[in-house]
């Protein structure tokens, strides 16, 4: 009669589990690196979602896309957070990621352009002459303004300076209902739970509660840059040819449709 050594099985076994369980470690990887992630300001959602629908039919590969302000993003990134690509509202957020040598830096390109536009509930809207010391707060009359966070969120930040130009930021700072994102404030608006609020013109765009009354006047405030850059740490082998994709005349129809600007 054969005699098996138990122990000889055993350690085959736990031998063959653990070359498993490296090999799916492995694949899993290999398969991470194929898929393409994107950080993006919440603004981009619309546009960005249906350029990268086209792109994975086109590639066969596939785009993950996480939105949230781009201050958020930048922290995130900064704190190690997996990602191959990230697109910022404004150039003060590319720039905090860039001195980090956080992004590589051939990669890096001023994009899309945007406009800042004052909305208010679809049902209530009403002209207003954006000009120089317009009576935002008569406007108002008690409610809230609806804005990024003016201190950090890309859009609250141009909304700031173009209210501190236009002569009429010390009326309606106390009034103003500093949200997460662009599209936290958008939502506000469409909600009515506030009268009026500065966002995106593709923001506004994208959303049927709300209604453009009034357009900021560009010398207002700087000029709205979306940057764009592959992220340091990126590993996917796609990475170049999605940010080519991008930025191609293939692509530019999807942004030109919800207002973005495609810079030369």
């Amino acid at each position: 009669m054969k005699i098996v050594n138990r122990r000889w099985i055993n350690k085959a076994a736990v031998a063959a589990a653990m070359a498993f369980v490296v090999m799916g470690a492995a694949m899993s990887s290999a398969a991470a690196q194929e898929k393409i992630t994107v950080f993006a300001a919440a603004s981009m959602k619309n546009a960005l979602d249906a350029a990268n629908k086209a792109w994975s039919a086109e590639a066969g590969k596939e785009v993950t896309a996480s939105y949230a302000a781009s201050s958020a993003l930048a922290k995130q990134i900064e704190s190690g957070a997996p990602a191959d690509v990230f697109i910022s509202a404004d150039l003060d957020w590319m720039k905090y990621v860039s001195d980090k040598k956080l992004v590589k830096e051939d990669t890096k390109s001023n994009w899309l352009g945007n406009r800042i536009v004052l909305v208010a509930p679809k049902e209530n809207a009403k002209p207003v002459d954006i000009k120089q010391g317009f009576d935002l707060a008569g406007l108002l009359n008690g409610g809230k303004l609806a804005m990024g966070a003016p201190d950090s969120v890309p859009a609250g930040k141009y909304g700031k300076a173009a209210l501190e130009k236009l002569g009429t930021w010390a009326s309606v700072e106390k009034s103003v209902a500093g949200a997460e994102s662009v599209r936290a404030a958008l939502a506000l608006v469409s909600r009515g739970e506030a009268p009026y609020g500065i966002v995106y013109a593709t923001d506004a765009a994208a959303d049927p509660g709300v209604a453009v009354v009034g357009t900021f006047p560009e010398n207002s405030h700087a000029p709205i840059i979306y940057p764009i850059a592959i992220l340091s740490e990126s590993k996917a082998p796609d990475a170049a040819a999605y940010l080519e994709y991008l930025k191609s005349a293939k692509a530019a129809p999807f942004f030109e449709k919800e207002g973005f600007t495609v810079l030369k």
